[in-house]
C-alpha cells in the first residue's frame, strides 16, 4: 500500500479566497492507480463570513457614490454677477437631481414656465412658489424630474433681465 500527503498551498487573490489542498494524509490502494500521474488532490475554496462582508460594504459604498453622481448643479448667477442660469440650457436624463445653487445677484427663484413643459407635468408641483426667494449664497433648490420632454424655466425677479433656461429629459 502506498500513503499520499500533501500540503496546504495558499493563492492570494483580490477576493480574500484562498485554494487550499486537502492536507490530511489519505491513503490509497495502488489498485486504484495505473500510474502515479493519475493523482488528482482534492480542492476546496475558502472564504471568510468576514472577507464576504468587507466586500458587500464595499459594493454598497460604490453604488451610493454613484447614486450622488447623477445629479447636476445649475448655479443662479454668473460668477461676474450677471442675472443667468449657468448652464441655461441642458440634459438630464429622466430622473436625475438638479440642484439650483444661488451663486450671485440674488434673490432667485426656479419657476417652469406652464406653456413650456410636457403635458401632463403639473407646473407648480415642480417649481418654487413665485413668492419664494432664495436669499442667500449657497441656498438650493432641488427637483427631479420624470417626464421626458422639453421644460422651459425662469426667475420671477429677474425674468425681463433674460434670467431664463431650458432642459430636456431624456
Amino acid at each position: 500500500m502506498a500513503s499520499v500527503t500533501s500540503a496546504t498551498v495558499a493563492f492570494p487573490c483580490f477576493t480574500g479566497l484562498k485554494l487550499a489542498v486537502n492536507s490530511k494524509p489519505t491513503t490509497v490502494s495502488t489498485a486504484a492507480f495505473r500510474s502515479p500521474s493519475t493523482s488528482v488532490p482534492k480542492l476546496s475554496v475558502k472564504s471568510s463570513l468576514k472577507d464576504f462582508g468587507v466586500m458587500a460594504v464595499a459594493a454598497a459604498a460604490s453604488i451610493a457614490l454613484a447614486g450622488n453622481a447623477m445629479a447636476i448643479e445649475i448655479l443662479l448667477g454668473s460668477d461676474d454677477g450677471g442675472l443667468v442660469f449657468v448652464p441655461s440650457e441642458f440634459t438630464v436624463a429622466k430622473g436625475e437631481k438638479i440642484v439650483f445653487k444661488n451663486n450671485a445677484g440674488y434673490p432667485h427663484n426656479v419657476v417652469f414656465d406652464e406653456d413650456e413643459i410636457p403635458s401632463g407635468v403639473d407646473a407648480s408641483k415642480i417649481s418654487m412658489d413665485e413668492q419664494a426667494l432664495l436669499n442667500g449664497a449657497g441656498e438650493t433648490y432641488e427637483v427631479t424630474l420624470t417626464e421626458p420632454g422639453s421644460y422651459g424655466f425662469y426667475c420671477v425677479p429677474h425674468q425681463g433681465a433674460g434670467m431664463v433656461g431650458k432642459l430636456t429629459v431624456n
